[in-house]
């Protein structure tokens, strides 16, 4: 039985503005229409398995939640879902959900791991290199996917295949990982023939892969068993409990498991592949102009050449540039030489020094219940478009230091403010003073529109006291 297990999560800093901390690289939409996360599912999908789990943070469940249900799979598919507290990189994600699966299946079945912000086109030729993976992993091989090189490329580390020792008609047994090489290095794997890109993906059993991390790292396969027997499994979904989970190692697989077993193979991947890196990979998707300009939005260019614009919103100018990247969106604008792609994260890293919002959050901002988008602030004041999804509700709250005045635009609200329960209509309206419970719900089978409009002496997120709560959010 193959099951594929999806890894959904990571900031994705070298996409910013788009990709931010609280809406990362997967679910960044494509000129297609469809997010790197979408896409993936429907790969997955396209195996047929009877189960697909997906592995995500917590706080971005809802968001995945929905995006898988905008795919109309129409292939029996039952979707489960792991949901950790933190982020602890691979190993642990791995071994937590191949507990999982152990669980439900048991040892012989095979774990198809999947990143979800990679893009792969050729689906044939994916779900051949998947068959020959399945064959070595049954027997008893831990199986990467090699993606063969197109360039001397320092941002990925690299596979050593023993082209002399030949495993099935597809795979070779693997003689060691390295890690992102210099200029020099690179180019002298590329020379050899016997290296490839590591892609990240991987194939093995449950049994094999749970007794080679317990082998290979003994600290880690202890403290993830620890946190999965104080993991709840009555919960739907299951979620990792937070204290134990914390507690593990930050590890990748390669360093946890990969690079220490005795029985590694790689099977080269004979389709296209690339994981999105860069602002300069993003726009090589949309066909350029006879000017090599790649744009995405509204744009006007006169005189402009070889450059990439992207705009969400709004009309982008551009007057006698070459070589930009120009990627706008409503809270922030980022222009950079196209040749500077790869160096985006040190923004992001400023950004992050200097705690500056745009790190973790759009202007609007995906919740639960739906999403709100700051329109305007200032001092003593914020204002807001809620949307509220049918049969949904914000949770029974107070702010200690800023009061709110909702005005419902379209759809219903049921509104609970401190002693009262009232629902409103299109141009009615609420007042709910500081330090007062309340809670908004939409009882409607269409979405719920308000106007929120903030006043006080400190108007920031943190400043919620939950008091109950439908998505288990403190």
């Amino acid at each position: 039985m193959l099951i594929p297990v999806i890894l959904s999560g990571g900031a994705g800093t070298r996409l910013w503005p788009v990709s931010r901390e609280a809406n990362p690289k997967p679910f960044i939409v494509l000129p297609d229409g469809q997010s790197l996360l979408q896409k993936t599912l429907l790969r997955a999908a396209g195996l047929k398995p009877a189960t697909i789990l997906t592995i995500t943070n917590r706080d971005y469940f809802f968001i995945t939640r929905d995006a898988y249900a905008e795919m109309p799979l129409a292939l029996g598919v039952a979707l489960d879902y792991l949901l950790e507290p933190v982020g602890r990189n691979t190993a642990p994600a791995i071994a937590a959900g191949a507990l999982r699966i152990r669980e439900q299946f048991g040892d012989e079945a095979t774990l198809l791991v999947l990143p979800s912000d990679h893009l792969i086109r050729d689906f044939a030729a994916f779900a051949d290199a998947v068959g020959a993976a399945k064959k070595l992993a049954d027997q008893g091989y831990l199986v990467t996917f090699g993606i063969p090189p197109a360039g001397a490329e320092t941002g990925f580390g690299y596979i050593e295949a023993d082209r002399t020792h030949a495993l099935g008609e597809q795979g070779f047994a693997v003689r060691r990982f390295v890690e992102k090489p210099s200029r020099e290095k690179a180019e002298e794997y590329l020379a050899s023939g016997r290296y490839y890109w590591n892609s990240g993906m991987f194939c093995f059993r449950v049994g094999d892969f749970l007794n080679e991390l317990a082998r290979s790292s003994p600290e880690v396969s202890e403290a993830v068993t620890v946190a999965w027997q104080a993991t709840s499994r009555g919960q739907v979904p299951v979620a990792m409990d937070s204290e134990s989970f914390a507690r593990i190692a930050d590890i990748s697989v390669d360093y946890a498991v990969m690079e220490k077993a005795e029985r590694v193979a790689v099977v080269p991947g004979r389709f296209d592949w690339s994981d999105i890196g860069s602002w300069r990979a993003l726009g090589d998707l949309v066909p350029p102009d006879g000017a090599g300009n790649r744009v995405q939005g509204e744009a006007v260019l006169v005189d402009t050449k070889d450059c990439y614009v992207r705009s969400e919103d709004r009309l982008v100018a551009a007057l006698g540039v070459r070589n930009l990247l120009v990627v706008d969106t409503p809270d922030a604008l980022l222009v950079a030489d196209r040749s500077r792609a790869q160096d985006v994260k040190t923004i992001v890293s400023r950004l992050k020094e200097n705690g500056h919002e745009s790190v973790r959050l759009h202007r609007t901002v995906h919740r639960p219940w739906g999403t709100y988008t700051v329109l305007e602030e200032g001092p003593r004041f914020k204002i807001k478009r809620i949307v509220v999804k049918p049969d949904a509700s914000l949770s029974l709250q107070y702010h200690n230091r800023r009061s709110e005045h909702w005005v419902v635009v379209s759809g219903t609200a049921k509104i609970v403010n401190g002693e009262h329960e009232i629902t409103l209509g299109a141009d009615q309206s609420s007042y709910i003073p500081a330090g007062t419970a309340h809670r908004l719900a939409n009882p409607g089978d269409a979405d719920c529109v308000m106007i929120e409009v903030q006043s006080g002496d400190y108007l920031g997120e943190d400043d919620i006291v939950r008091l109950e709560d439908n998505y288990g959010r403190k």
